[in-house]
């Protein structure tokens, strides 16, 4: 142990021996119908982006949770949305989308609860939100649900007269108003209000603020008693509300795994910020499956050195907090679809990977893996 904390101060110095020491990565790990590989790294002073595997005999969960203005609610999500997922497909007697939006709804309900209790002491938290996305793999079913931004993709086999042999399949809706469908859907729901959504230095944001329709958390633009209250007024919080302006309703795509279905890819906005869902799924499909997460983040990585002519190495130097300038928190899980898979059913495991809540101070010799036996 003594040797540990001696050598701990040396890797944040130099980078751990990937190279990169706010970069986390998991290489390959089982679930029932494949295996999967996790990787992330940090861009910002905390790291917002939260993310974890369950793994069973009979189903696959999948969590990416991209916070903003802090850690505090994608950390919140990380911590309860799974439990919920397992309570009400147990009382419902297995997972559906009804399950998958009353575990939304409750996290939402439950971080809503916090923020009132918290805001004398932190009025800050009236305005941390996160993204969250959800995949789910159970009896042959695929469950993709999400709010904001973060993204799925499938790779599959192409079609006879499909020019690309693997073909990315976009599983989620981006509810960012960058995009068009999503400003004019923001924008139907607010006829009263001309301003709801604005152009300013060429983002389209939701009242100037935000660009993501729907997310966990973000209490300032959904309840009216956030804004009236003199303690929010002072952190500028201050949002005249006649309704919410953001929702906490996932959009949930119900799909049966086929047997052209090869891999599928969760990743939060950083990731998509720098690589099309094409050129991603192409860099899986071509390169062995060990590492191939962290292969994903550092093809991101080498984008935005390139947007900046500087090079890969440059941005690894660069500290937390300062890197963001560069790019965002990105997190990966790469998930393979490998059909008629037995081996791991027969071991009757279940696990749990949760990546670093924070990446700059974890300590890289713990244990990642925890059976979650007593959670669950």
């Amino acid at each position: 142990m003594m040797m540990r904390s001696c050598c701990r101060p040396l890797e944040r110095c130099f980078g751990r021996r990937n190279g990169d020491g706010l970069l986390w990565h998991m290489d390959l790990k089982p679930h029932a119908s494949g295996d999967f590989s996790i990787a992330v790294v940090q861009a910002n002073s905390s790291l917002e982006d939260q993310s974890q595997v369950f793994t069973s005999p009979s189903a696959t969960y999948v969590g990416v949770y991209d916070g903003h203005g802090g850690p505090e609610a994608s950390r919140f999500v990380n911590r309860h949305l799974f439990s919920y997922l397992h309570k009400f497909s147990k009382e419902q007697g297995g997972l559906s989308s009804d399950v998958i939006k009353r575990a939304f709804n409750a996290t939402e309900e439950d971080f809503i609860q916090l923020v009132k209790r918290s805001l004398l002491v932190m009025p800050q938290i009236a305005s941390v939100g996160s993204c969250c996305l959800v995949g789910a793999i159970s009896e042959g079913e695929l469950y993709v649900a999400n709010l904001g931004d973060s993204r799925a993709v499938l790779g599959r086999r192409g079609f006879e007269g499909e020019t690309n042999s693997v073909v990315a399949e976009r599983l989620s809706t981006d509810h960012n108003v960058s995009c068009e469908k999503v400003r004019k859907e923001v924008e139907s729901l607010h006829p009263d209000d001309q301003a709801v959504v604005v152009y300013n230095r060429g983002v389209w944001r939701i009242k100037g603020i935000i660009q993501v329709s729907r997310s966990i958390g973000d209490a300032y633009l959904k309840k009216p008693e956030f804004n009236r209250d003199p303690i929010s007024q002072r952190y500028g919080n201050l949002v005249p509300l006649k309704r919410p302006v953001l929702t906490a309703e996932p959009s949930i795509v119900t799909r049966s795994i086929r047997p052209h279905d090869l891999f599928l890819i969760f990743a939060s906005d950083g990731l998509w910020e720098h690589l099309t869902d094409q050129v991603a799924v192409e860099i899986v499909s071509k390169n062995s499956r060990a590492g191939i997460a962290k292969r994903l983040v550092r093809a991101a990585i080498q984008e935005a050195a390139k947007k900046r002519e500087m090079r890969y190495k440059d941005i690894q130097k660069i500290e937390k907090g300062i890197r963001r300038h560069f790019h965002d928190d990105i997190t990966v899980i790469v998930i393979y679809l490998d059909h008629q898979r037995e081996s791991f059913h027969s071991k009757g495991t279940l696990g749990s990977i949760t990546a670093p809540v924070d990446v700059f101070s974890y300590n890289s010799e713990d244990a990642e893996e925890n059976q979650v036996i007593g959670v669950f």
